[in-house]
């Protein structure tokens, strides 16, 4: 069975944006975009990074981890606002939001209902031996709390103090043992940390 997989960049304090939710690696961000952390996710991941650095960098390979990425209308907004109302054309691509009624891409396709009854029947799907991306935000993450497999948290050597948390305030309190599966720690000091679930 296909896993969702919360792979996010974290702060040290358990963060993934600014108190605004805008995108930490932008023009804006605070979040250290180092040459060694590009590398990572090019040479590792490059399915998660946008159409739009994927054409500048020259990356056509599908990627070996993800078939499927899921976001909150929220985190969706943050490329739609940047001009890119599909920043991941070359996955499956599933928006969660009770406020969008129609696509603004031919490749979104708008969930209104529960999302984790909707990622339980993503679950079962063929999917060619490949995952479900959860790309954020907190809330979403929050909703799908108990279906989350796997977490891979890209966690910079920064604390900021206050922002959205990797799970938003209202998530359930409900301890969840995760196993250290894998990692790797850059030179600029970024660590990338696979847990799994244990069952």
């Amino acid at each position: 069975m296909r896993k969702l997989v919360y792979f996010i960049a974290a702060s040290l304090d358990g963060h993934i944006a600014g108190p605004d939710g805008s995108d930490p690696t932008g023009p804006d961000g605070f979040w250290p975009v180092g040459e060694d952390y590009l590398q990572q996710l090019v040479t590792r991941y490059p399915e998660t990074l946008p159409a739009h650095v994927r054409e500048a960098l020259g990356i056509t390979e599908p990627g070996t981890h993800f078939d499927t990425v899921v976001e909150g209308r929220r985190t969706y907004q943050i490329g739609l606002d940047l001009g890119f109302p599909d920043c991941y054309p070359h996955l499956r691509h599933l928006v969660f939001s009770r406020s969008l009624t129609e696509s603004p891409a031919p490749g979104v396709e708008l969930v209104g209902t529960d999302p984790a009854a909707r990622v339980r029947e993503l679950k079962q799907e063929p999917g060619e031996g490949k995952d479900i991306w959860l790309i954020g935000g907190g809330e979403l993450a929050s909703a799908l709390y108990g279906e989350i497999d796997r977490l891979i948290l890209k966690v910079a050597p920064l604390t900021v103090g206050s922002g959205t948390p990797l799970f938003a305030h209202k998530t359930p309190f409900e301890p969840t043992l995760f196993e250290l599966t894998d990692s790797k720690v850059l030179d600029s000091g970024t660590l990338f940390l696979t847990y799994d679930k244990k069952a």
